[in-house]
């Protein structure tokens, strides 16, 4: 009996120290925001689905870097379409660090609040009757875009639906 505690007592231990050393190792990521854990150039393909089905799909390159002015980065993304090319050149500004508040600057007056938690920024807006949502994820080392639209579809004892008709993702490679 006294040979099965020890062993557990040992056991217990040394899961405490590798327990420790990952908290470790996740406080010092939290520490890096958002914005500086997508530094660099990414590539990668962005998948178009709508009502379910894969409708087209274009190759992209997303650059996050940071400007002159503490606390605004560089996001730019390029679509690599041979039929429509098109660059969305954005800045993300910190809002409030302490909130995880973001706002991603379209630069034509146009700005959308972006919140985050841990290695995921998320968005939700509506544009007219559509509603969308964005996601933009770091997952080891790919960088995860999403945006979701769709549009009220009923109501059913105070509670509404909503549709998703069209996806975009996008999984991105670090590449420098």
């Amino acid at each position: 009996m006294t040979k099965y505690v020890i062993i557990l007592f040992l056991c217990a231990s040394s899961f405490q120290g590798v327990a420790q050393e990952i908290n470790t190792n996740t406080q010092k990521e939290d520490t890096i925001i958002f914005p500086e854990k997508c530094l660099g150039i990414w590539e990668g393909v962005m998948n178009i689905y709508h009502k379910g089905h894969l409708r087209d799909s274009v190759n992209v390159r997303f650059t996050a870097s940071k400007t002159a002015k503490k606390g605004i980065y560089i996001w730019k993304t390029e679509y690599l379409s041979s039929k429509k090319p098109m660059v969305k050149d954005y800045k993300l500004v910190v809002d409030d660090i302490n909130e995880g508040r973001y706002l991603l600057d379209e630069g034509d007056g146009i700005q959308l609040t972006e919140y985050v938690v841990g290695n995921k920024m998320r968005s939700l807006f509506k544009v007219e009757d559509i509603y969308l949502t964005s996601t933009t994820e770091v997952i080891g080392n790919q960088l995860i875009f999403e945006v979701t639209s769709g549009k009220e579809i009923g109501e059913v004892k105070g509670i509404k639906n909503y549709s998703f008709i069209n996806v975009q993702r996008m999984v991105l490679h670090k590449i420098e």
